[in-house]
């Protein structure tokens, strides 16, 4: 069980002969008394800085945690969008190759059809990833934004001023 500085502040010693001076152990025990509940104090608040250090961490976790995610969605959209067009691709080829037998101005004609939806596939995928870049462009301007900085800043001036409340506390 922890000492109270209520505690300190009732006990009572034993009265001997030739004791020590009870003025000297009540003036100690008066000293002891304010460091113990200074130390208390400096306890508490350092409890209660720790805590929402902890909390801003956690909205920051959570924060990395959903551009993550949206960057994995974004990966398999990616990813569906490719897988996507190589098995058109495959189908289109495949086609070809059984009507090539056919006549020559209808393979012609297929195969015409064929380049121009590969380029519009071509464009579409070019529409996607210049999307795609626009939103990582706009996630990394929101991280290279001043807030970031700031709250950066913030967290260096309190560490400074802590360190100097430490060095004031210590001298004295």
């Amino acid at each position: 069980m922890s000492l109270t500085p209520v505690d300190i502040h009732n006990k009572q010693f034993t009265k001997a002969f030739r004791g020590y001076d009870e003025d000297e152990v009540n003036e100690f025990l008066d000293q002891i008394i304010k460091d113990y509940e200074s130390t208390i104090r400096q306890k508490n608040e350092l409890f209660e800085k720790v805590n929402e250090l902890e909390d801003r961490l956690n909205h920051f976790s959570n924060m990395e945690e959903t551009l993550n995610k949206s960057i994995y969605v974004a990966q398999e959209s990616a990813e569906d969008i490719k897988r996507s067009a190589n098995k058109e691709s495959q189908l289109i080829i495949r086609e070809s190759e059984k009507n090539a037998d056919r006549i020559i101005n209808d393979a012609l004609a297929k195969s015409r059809k064929i380049a121009l939806e590969t380029e519009e596939l071509k464009k579409q995928a070019s529409v996607y990833r210049m999307r795609f870049k626009m939103l990582i462009e706009s996630q990394l301007e929101m991280l290279n934004d001043e807030e970031w900085d700031k709250l950066a800043d913030s967290f260096e001036e309190e560490g400074e001023e802590e360190n100097t409340a430490d060095q004031t506390s210590e001298e004295a």
